[in-house]
């Protein structure tokens, strides 16, 4: 069982940077592959970036690509999320995701966290 807590949503203006932070139970937290994804008002849940237990491997969403980058801290079982230049199309809710296998899918995805907001204004 994996138990996912995030924090470091908030407000913030345009082209400005938030850092989230996604703290996870469980002893063996570097096997597992974790990730984001956000929900926008009205939109359906999607895939952001996701890293690989060793932190190796890393993926993006095209939208997102060179201004965030997500990154692990094995040692202290958490996963983040920089995100830099904010745009005011990256206000959603943003979910921390773990699983054993990578997938941009909801569906496929075992263990969620609560979710942060994070609103950028114009």
């Amino acid at each position: 069982q994996v138990q996912l807590v995030e924090s470091g949503g908030g407000l913030v203006q345009a082209g400005g940077s938030l850092r989230l932070s996604c703290a996870a139970s469980g002893r063996t937290f570097s096997s597992y592959y974790q990730g984001w994804f956000r929900q926008a008002p009205g939109r359906e849940r999607e895939f952001v970036a996701a890293i690989s237990g060793s932190g190796r491997n890393t993926y993006y969403t095209d939208s997102v690509k060179g201004r965030f980058t997500i990154s692990r801290d094995n040692a202290k079982n958490t996963v983040y999320l920089q995100m830099n230049s904010l745009k005011p199309e990256d206000t959603a809710i943003y979910y921390c995701a773990a699983d054993r296998l990578f997938s941009r899918y909801v569906s496929d995805v075992n263990y969620w966290g609560q979710g942060t907001q994070v609103t950028v204004s114009s």
